[in-house]
């Protein structure tokens, strides 16, 4: 009699990760993290983690400042504001300083309609990138959850703005640019050239990072059949094209 052949077994496949386990290991351990994104896409922790520790940074830059300070500040920075009479803007600024709760609410509102419509951009770039340009198969449920968890290093620049914001002076804050990450926050926006201080503050270590994270995410959830390299080039091209505008504008403006 022959012997009967027993089937190995399938090996079980494995659960999803936590979001704690997924959020330090995007910082510890990407490519695994992405796998795992891969199998079981979910962007919602991610994003309103995200949403949430925007608007406490910016909440507590407008209590700590103050509004009347925090006014006075954007209206600094103004291109429209130097038209105004010396009268309207003070008048701009003292009817500010009641309204910190509107406040709240209005720059909440835009931070989390703005974070959306990025990773919304993102996650639509990414597939033209992967699927169109580079021949990937991609749904958009996971771009988009991709998106999402390589963002998640911008928390570290909201822990470092926060400690600032608490602890340090606030003398010299830009109300646009509380992190830093970047060049143009250790330079004075009143003495630099318009063009030269956006250029310092597109050169930023944040997004330098969630570029390489997107590459090495979307490469991951093709199962490694589109290379890391040319999805990171592609976003590095577009991240130039922003930044060729973003100067551009401020030398007209």
């Amino acid at each position: 009699m022959g012997e009967t052949m027993i089937a190995p077994p399938l090996p079980e496949e494995q659960p999803a990760k936590s979001f704690l386990s997924r959020l330090i290991g995007v910082f510890v351990s990407p490519a695994e993290t992405f796998d795992d994104i891969a199998r079981w896409p979910s962007f919602l922790a991610p994003m309103v983690t995200i949403l949430l520790a925007s608007c406490v940074l910016f909440d507590t830059m407008y209590w700590k400042v103050g509004m009347e300070t925090m006014t006075r500040l954007q209206l600094e920075r103004s291109p429209f504001a130097a038209k105004m009479p010396p009268e309207q803007m003070e008048k701009a600024i003292s009817d500010s300083a009641g309204h910190l709760l509107r406040t709240f609410i209005i720059t909440d509102v835009f931070i989390v309609v703005v974070t959306i419509i990025v990773f919304l951009i993102l996650a639509g770039l990414g597939m033209m990138i992967v699927n169109a340009i580079l021949g990937g198969q991609v749904k958009f449920k996971t771009l988009f959850s991709v998106v999402s968890f390589a963002e998640l290093p911008g928390l570290l620049g909201v822990i470092l703005g926060l400690a600032i914001i608490l602890f340090g002076g606030i003398e010299n804050l830009d109300p646009q640019n509380p992190m830093p990450v970047n060049l143009a926050f250790f330079l004075n926006y009143k003495e630099v050239p318009k063009p030269l201080f956006a250029l310092a503050g597109s050169v930023d270590i944040v997004v330098v990072w969630v570029v390489i994270l997107l590459g090495l995410g979307m490469s991951r959830a093709t199962g490694g059949k589109v290379k890391a390299l040319p999805i990171t080039l592609c976003f590095v091209g577009a991240w130039a094209l922003w930044i060729i505008g973003k100067v551009g504008l401020s030398a007209i403006f």
